[in-house]
């Protein structure tokens, strides 16, 4: 796994990652014009992704297929330099006619054993969950 960021302008940057154009902006705050999201941002959106497909993966193989699924995550961040997340945040949404017990077998599968993301996120802050499910 290789990356890279190129600055463009101010706080603008693209990032390369094996090949994938990804644009990386501050706030005007911080003397960016938001054509982008920030890295801790990034850090979010790649732990909801690492573990979403190993939910969905697992299900799928337990048979249970949502006809809706998404991972929302939020994060605390400390008040003072480096602002770390202090404390990580996800929920599951799912809707279906699912097995419940299947479903949290398939997140705590990924919570413990199989998203490396939320591996090293929880070296730093302490990372919680809950599961919804509408039918």
């Amino acid at each position: 796994m290789k990356s890279s960021v190129t600055l463009k302008h101010n706080m603008h940057f693209v990032g390369d990652l094996d090949g994938f154009d990804i644009p990386l902006d501050a706030g005007a705050v911080f003397g960016g014009r938001s054509k982008g999201p920030g890295p801790k941002g990034l850090m979010l959106t790649a732990l909801a992704g690492c573990t979403a497909m190993d939910v969905i993966s697992l299900l799928r193989k337990m048979e249970q297929e949502p006809e809706h699924f998404s991972v929302e995550t939020e994060a605390d961040v400390a008040g003072e330099h480096p602002r770390v997340f202090t404390a990580v945040r996800l929920v599951y949404r799912l809707k279906g006619d699912l097995d419940r017990e299947k479903v949290e077998k398939a997140v705590r599968l990924s919570q413990e054993r199989y998203c490396g993301v939320n591996a090293m996120l929880k070296k730093a802050a302490p990372v919680s969950y809950r599961i919804v499910i509408d039918p």
